[in-house]
């Protein structure tokens, strides 16, 4: 049975959702919700959906099961907690949540009545990445060891129409950008136990640059760099930099070094790219084009409907988002306090995808 799907939040990335998940045969887009409810109305003519109106409107509806929620991160909480109430399936834009509190409230909940809730980043289940994880679960870099994770460019005050929330509370470069990296790493290195980091503010205030409020004046409340030491319960560190401060953009680097030699990974916010492997005994270089399904955003939606269909666990799941949310307030933390933070928080691995996991093949 194909199941129904709502989308909350119209903003731009709701173009790549919806485009996305009207591909899978497994589900199907049924509404779009919104604060402007004519914003929603353009939204859902555009992409064939054939209802749209407000957050109740959608939560009242039966043949809705699964709420994607693309608000800002401000509303992840209020809007996931609200669906799950309502008996939905989630699925949230990262971060999870503000807090570790009412993240955990979240989850919580879910469990209580049965539900999942997944969390964005996705771009983990890409080809892309999943042909590295492949290859150093495999031994082609022996153990990993250490890591460099650098995400460093202007800002998105450079091109986003209304930037004023990525520079707030839940946002800045950490939160905004950080869950790719802080997701990738978590795959190849498991948890975190301890960070140490420093961060700045580079202005303190922004001026937007594109669309009808070009020109406009905001305030910056958060750090714009910030450079943390990243320490794993089982073995490794990595150093993590993530920046809206610099003039040179210089994006998607990530590097996981072992014993054997370096693995230079496709760039975590894409769902393709090769991985290449710098092996120092042989002196030999050697790129691994991505192996497997050619779908992005929105594909751990359907891993986390699948998962909830077969009684298996999602792989994008919120203990996994929750670990990360905790490691980038401990980074916060660490910021404020010029002193290391432990982190305590855990998830369980999930196994790669399987070979061959086909999503625009119909299973249910």
């Amino acid at each position: 049975m194909t199941v129904g799907v709502g989308v909350v939040g119209a903003g731009v990335i709701s173009d790549t959702y919806l485009e996305n998940l009207g591909t899978f045969p497994d589900l199907a887009v049924r509404f779009v919700a919104d604060l402007d409810t004519d914003r929603a109305a353009r939204q859902a003519e555009r992409h064939g959906v054939p209802h749209s109106g407000t957050l109740a409107e959608l939560l009242d509806r039966d043949d809705v099961e699964v709420v994607v929620n693309l608000t800002i991160p401000a509303a992840h909480v209020e809007v996931a907690t609200a669906a799950v109430t309502a008996g939905k399936h989630v699925w949230n834009e990262k971060p999870l949540g503000l807090t570790r509190a009412s993240a955990r409230e979240l989850l919580d909940l879910s469990h209580r009545h049965g539900l999942r809730v997944g969390c964005a980043p996705d771009t983990m289940l890409g080809a892309g990445l999943q042909t590295a994880f492949r290859a150093m679960a495999e031994g082609r870099i022996g153990r990993p060891a250490t890591a460099l994770a650098v995400f460093q460019s202007p800002g998105p005050d450079a091109w986003h129409p209304a930037p004023e929330f990525l520079f707030q509370e839940g946002a800045g470069p950490l939160f905004d950008m950080g869950p790719y990296y802080l997701t990738t790493l978590a795959h190849v290195f498991g948890p975190v136990c301890r960070v140490t980091a420093t961060g700045t503010r580079g202005r303190e205030t922004r001026v937007i640059r594109s669309g009808p409020r070009a020109g406009t004046a905001f305030p910056v409340t958060v750090p714009t760099s910030v450079n943390a030491l990243v320490e794993y319960r089982d073995g490794g560190v990595a150093q993590l930099v993530m920046s809206f401060d610099s003039g040179v953009s210089r994006t998607g680097l990530v590097e996981i070094t072992g014993p054997a030699g370096t693995a230079v990974l496709p760039d975590p916010n894409r769902f393709d790219g090769n991985t290449t492997l710098h092996l120092f005994e042989l002196d030999d270089t050697s790129e691994l084009p991505p192996q497997g399904h050619t779908a992005t955003r929105g594909v751990g939606v359907l891993d986390l409907v699948r998962a909830a269909q077969g009684g298996a666990a999602e792989r994008a799941s919120g203990e996994l988002a929750f670990h990360v949310l905790d490691v980038m307030l401990a980074v916060e933390e660490s910021i404020r306090t010029r002193a290391p933070v432990p982190v305590t928080s855990d998830f369980v691995p999930v196994a790669p995808l399987p070979e061959g996991w086909d999503p625009m093949k119909r299973t249910a």
